[in-house]
C-alpha cells in the first residue's frame, strides 16, 4: 500500500516508516517540522536504504494538501500531526483546539474528495480521562478529559466515528497510545523534543547526559504504591509495529475499529527512574514537585483486543526501553542538532 504519514517526521512517525518499509509498504510524509527535524527523515533514509519522500507543509493548509493528494495516489493515511503535550495544552488551550481539530477537518475533507477513505488515527489513552476501570479495556467509557490535549483526541475520535457512520465506505482505526518511550536500536533516531521536555523519558535522558540538573517528579501523593503517577510505558518500536498491523484491519475492511496499544503493565515514575539506573549504570538526581495540572494517578491498559484481532503485542520490557532511550541520547546529546 502507498501510505501518507501526516506528522511522519516525529518520534512515532519515523519509527513507523521503518516498520512499514519492512512490511513492503511505500511511504510519503507531510510535516511542518514544528516539533520535528528534517534530519530525522535523513537518518530514516539511511536505515531503510532509500529516500523518504517528504512535503514540508502544514496539514491545516488546504491548498498544500490538495497538491499532495493531486500528485500521489494514496491507499491510506496515518494521521499523527498535532500538538501533543498535556501540560502545555492546559496553558495554551486555544492553540491546541485550533491546531489539532482544523488539521483533521482539512485532511479528512481532502481525503474524501480524492477517494481515499482509509485512516489510522493517532489517539491517546487520555480519552479515558480518569479511567473508570484499571486495567483499561476498549470498552471502558471515555471519560471527562482532564486537559485540552485529551479533549482534542476525544472529540476527533467522535468526528471520525461520525464520518464512518455517515459513509460506511470509510475504514477508521483509532489507536489509543499509552506512553511511548525507547528508540530504534541503531541509536540514529529517537525522541528529540523542543526546549524543556514534557515527557518523562527525554527528561531523564537529558539529566543523564548533563543537559538538565535534575528530574522534577510531579507529585508523590497519588494513590499509587510509591505515590508517583503510574503509566503504561511502551517501546516506540512496538508501537510502530502496531500501525502495520492496523493496516491489515483496513485491508479486510474493518469499518470502525478501536485498539489500545500498550503493554498492560503499569510503572510509576520512580519505577522508571530505577529501571533506567539499573539498565545503564547511571544515577538520576530527582526532586519532588507539586502535582501537574491535568495529570491522573494511574493509567495502564489491557491490550488483549489488539492481540486477538490484529495479532499485535508488545515485546520489549522496561529495561530495554530505558537502554534504547539512553543509547539514542548518549550518541546524540543535542538530539538531531549534533
Amino acid at each position: 500500500m502507498n501510505i501518507l504519514l501526516c506528522g511522519g517526521a516525529g518520534f512515532i512517525g519515523t519509527h513507523t516508516i521503518i516498520e512499514l518499509d519492512k512490511a513492503g509498504h511505500s511511504v510519503v510524509v507531510v510535516d511542518n517540522f514544528f516539533n520535528s527535524k528534517p534530519e530525522a527523515l535523513k537518518r530514516v533514509s539511511e536505515l531503510i536504504g532509500k529516500e523518504v519522500k517528504c512535503y514540508n507543509a502544514d496539514v491545516r493548509d488546504r491548498d498544500a494538501m490538495e497538491k499532495i493528494f493531486g500528485e500521489n495516489q494514496f491507499d491510506a493515511v496515518i494521521h499523527y500531526a498535532g500538538l501533543k503535550s498535556v501540560g502545555e495544552s492546559v496553558a495554551k488551550p486555544l492553540e491546541y483546539y485550533e491546531n489539532n481539530m482544523v488539521a483533521t477537518f482539512v485532511l479528512v475533507d481532502v481525503m474524501r474528495k480524492h477517494g481515499c477513505k482509509n485512516i489510522i488515527f493517532s489517539s491517546s489513552a487520555t480519552v479515558y480521562g480518569d479511567p473508570a476501570m484499571i486495567p483499561i479495556t476498549e470498552e471502558c467509557p471515555k471519560g471527562y478529559c482532564t486537559n485540552p490535549y485529551g479533549q482534542t483526541k476525544w472529540m476527533l475520535e467522535e468526528v471520525l466515528k461520525d464520518v464512518h457512520h455517515a459513509d460506511p465506505e470509510w475504514n477508521v482505526v483509532l489507536l489509543r497510545y499509552f506512553n511511548p518511550i525507547g528508540a530504534h536500536k541503531s541509536g540514529l533516531i529517537g525522541e528529540d523534543p523542543n526546549g524543556i521536555p514534557n515527557n518523562l523519558m527525554p527528561y531523564i535522558t537529558q539529566v543523564a547526559v548533563g543537559k538538565r540538573e535534575e528530574l522534577g517528579v510531579f507529585g508523590n501523593d497519588y494513590d499509587t504504591p510509591d505515590g508517583t503517577g503510574v503509566r503504561d510505558y511502551i517501546h516506540v518500536c512496538d508501537l510502530a509495529a502496531g500501525h502495520v498491523c492496523a493496516l491489515k484491519a483496513i485491508e479486510r475492511n474493518c469499518g470502525l475499529a478501536v485498539y489500545n496499544l500498550g503493554t498492560g503493565h503499569g510503572y510509576s515514575v520512580l519505577d522508571v527512574v530505577k529501571a533506567f539506573e539499573k539498565a545503564n549504570g547511571i544515577k538520576i538526581k530527582y526532586s519532588i514537585k507539586p502535582r501537574r495540572a491535568g495529570d491522573i494517578a494511574t493509567c495502564y491498559c489491557n491490550p488483549a483486543k489488539a492481540k486477538a484481532e490484529l495479532g499485535w503485542e508488545a515485546h520489549y520490557g522496561i529495561e530495554e526501553m530505558c537502554r534504547d532511550s539512553w543509547n539514542w541520547q548518549k550518541n546524540n546529546p543535542n538530539g538531531y542538532e549534533d
